[in-house]
């Protein structure tokens, strides 16, 4: 048995190669995470630092429950797995109908996927399956968004708007798909909540219908508000135009919830929120409370009914699945993260501390580094200005306040602050606080 300490630096960092890491860079000088508990995380310094982030928008009740560890390793003494293909068990049935309860509207169909990025490659072939039920198999293209993120497998990739994510695997994404601007406009500066301003940016969608035919367009998918590019708040109507437009022409509409579900924007899902309920939603991350990878598509009930009856009774309606799909200890922990929900009234928790962060947030728009602030609900994008070439300032000014004694996550140049549910005000403001030092010290740096 080995007794290696792998919490602390390892013997070699060569072999493993980094997610969305400057690789050499961080090899050179590593961040690593040896602990975690509540709103707080270790590193192999020894250091204490405040999860500003929410790990990556997975951990909203902090580190460390213990139900969550308690339901999970119950769960694994009793059955670690069972294949999910034409057999079950009964956690993953009971789970659909708990998450079915705060789901909008009728979106009561319930299928399981590992992550956010297989969730959204889950929707883009639902919609397809379902056109296909309606006899409508013309129907192939799908209308993204500038600045979006949905995740990194082809499809994910393809419907998604991050430019270096795109033009990397550009020779082999899917074809058809068309993307709209994103809603973040010059005059959006300082704004807090919804801006009053873009709404018209919805009738691209409008335009993109009459240019490829919308009876060609299967599907439109958006972030409610777009996460990993930043915390783009969608201007007051927009979701709602995007809704009529849809309507208007037999359009699925599509919500990637993955960042923005289990209720970051103060209510349970951001649809929500925001009034805007859509056809399919995606989910993630909080989903388990970043325990275990697991991702989950909701869809309306006369979409399931469509492609059910689209087969002969016996026959398989939907070829697709994974062979993690609703596996038992990640139900285990979704579960138990349901229970804390409810017991714990965790997306009030959330609405009601949102006024104090946004307003912590928005104190550091005196700072000379920082070129934009705009946030909704428990989440929030501090803009930094440019440093020799994009994506330097961000990164800088990340390291500057991860040796501050604060961790977040940054995209280019905008840090994405989104602190735990759990969050009391003086976590609030020791965020803040350290956010200053750290973004002034990066300033004295430059």
């Amino acid at each position: 048995m080995s007794t290696t300490d792998t919490s602390k630096i390892p013997n070699s960092l060569e072999e493993h190669w980094m997610p969305f890491t400057a690789n050499r860079d961080f090899k050179e000088n590593p961040r690593l995470i040896t602990g975690a508990k509540g709103v707080y995380l270790q590193n192999h310094q020894g250091k204490t630092m405040i999860d500003a982030s929410s790990g990556l928008f997975c951990n909203p009740l902090g580190h460390g429950r213990k139900e969550i560890t308690n339901a999970v390793t119950r769960q694994l003494e009793q059955l670690d797995y069972v294949q999910p293909f034409q057999q079950g068990f009964g956690g993953s049935f009971e789970l659909a109908r708990r998450i079915s309860k705060h789901t909008p509207g009728n979106l009561n169909r319930i299928f399981y996927t590992i992550c956010g990025s297989t969730a959204v490659e889950t929707a883009i072939k639902i919609v397809i399956a379902y056109h296909k039920s309606k006899g409508q198999g013309q129907r192939f293209r799908f209308v993204g968004r500038e600045r979006a993120y949905h995740g990194m497998n082809i499809g994910a990739t393809s419907v998604g708007g991050m430019v270096n994510n795109v033009k990397t695997f550009a020779s082999v994404l899917m074809p058809g798909v068309v993307h709209m601007r994103h809603t973040h406009l010059p005059d959006h500066k300082f704004v807090k909540g919804q801006p009053t301003t873009g709404v018209e940016m919805a009738e691209d969608l409008e335009r993109i219908c009459m240019n490829f035919g919308s009876e060609n367009i299967a599907a439109c998918i958006v972030e409610p508000v777009a996460g990993s590019t930043g915390t783009l708040v969608p201007p007051k109507g927009y979701l709602k135009r995007l809704r009529e437009i849809c309507d208007k022409h037999g359009i699925i509409l599509i919500f990637d919830e993955v960042i923005t579900g289990w209720g970051r924007m103060g209510s349970a899902f951001a649809s929500q929120e925001f009034g805007v309920t859509p056809d399919v939603m995606t989910m993630a991350k909080a989903t388990t409370n970043g325990v275990v990878p697991m991702g989950v598509v909701a869809v309306k009930e006369e979409i399931y009914d469509s492609v059910m009856e689209a087969s002969p009774k016996g026959a398989v309606e939907l070829f697709h699945g994974y062979t993690y799909s609703g596996i038992p200890v990640a139900v285990a922990a979704a579960l138990a993260v349901q229970d804390i929900f409810e017991k714990e009234d965790i997306f009030k928790r959330s609405k009601e501390m949102s006024p104090y962060f946004l307003d912590g947030l928005f104190s550091l728009k005196d700072l000379d580094a920082v070129d934009n602030i705009r946030g909704y609900g428990m989440m929030g994008g501090i803009d930094m200005k440019l440093k020799e070439k994009p994506g330097r300032a961000g990164y800088e000014c990340f390291k500057a306040c991860y040796e501050a004694g604060i961790n977040f996550k940054a995209t280019g140049d905008c840090l994405i602050i989104a602190p735990p549910f759990v969050c009391e005000k003086k976590h609030i403001d020791e965020i803040i606080t350290k956010l200053r030092q750290g973004i002034t010290n990066y300033n004295k740096s430059i």
